[in-house]
């Protein structure tokens, strides 16, 4: 699938959803065909200040990398259609919980406990609307920054 819902229809590529209340977001939440799970191991965020490496070369974020501990494979509530591109997707957001919010403050990816995929598969509008909820802070850890183009890790 392609990253991006909305299939390049946009001035950007839409990868992440947030406002469900939005007319073209709440068709897609409302119909249980159009919800996915997307599978992730860690996901990252750019760090907010610039990090001279002392290399000569101008200073860069660095990559903060999250993952679930319960969970070596997590998911992702996600939505997708078929655009004029194929088929294609994106996460869907919510507010960040203790552990994103000092490095990405507006949001986080919705991870979905286990017992709670289902329910974001087959459930209602509001089932969706409620299970996106900033996953807990204390089942996830956080690694960097490293800087992978810089060969520094």
């Amino acid at each position: 699938m392609n990253w991006d819902v909305l299939g390049g229809a946009a001035k950007w590529h839409m990868t992440n959803v947030r406002n469900l209340k939005l007319p073209q977001w709440r068709t897609l939440a409302a119909d249980p065909a159009q919800r996915c799970l997307v599978p992730l191991t860690a996901f990252c965020e750019y760090t907010l200040d610039k990090h001279d490496l002392g290399d000569g070369k101008k200073p860069l974020q660095g990559e903060m990398w999250f993952d679930v501990l319960d969970q070596p494979i997590f998911a992702v509530g996600g939505f997708w259609q078929v655009t004029a591109k194929g088929s294609s997707f994106a996460m869907v957001t919510c507010d960040p919980n203790e552990l994103v919010a000092p490095i990405h403050q507006k949001a986080m990816i919705t991870i979905l406990a286990p017992e709670d995929q289902e329910q974001w598969l087959r459930g209602t509008y509001e089932d969706v609307v409620a299970l996106q909820q900033p996953y807990p802070a204390e089942r996830m850890s956080v690694s960097g920054p490293v800087f992978p183009t810089r060969g520094t890790v």
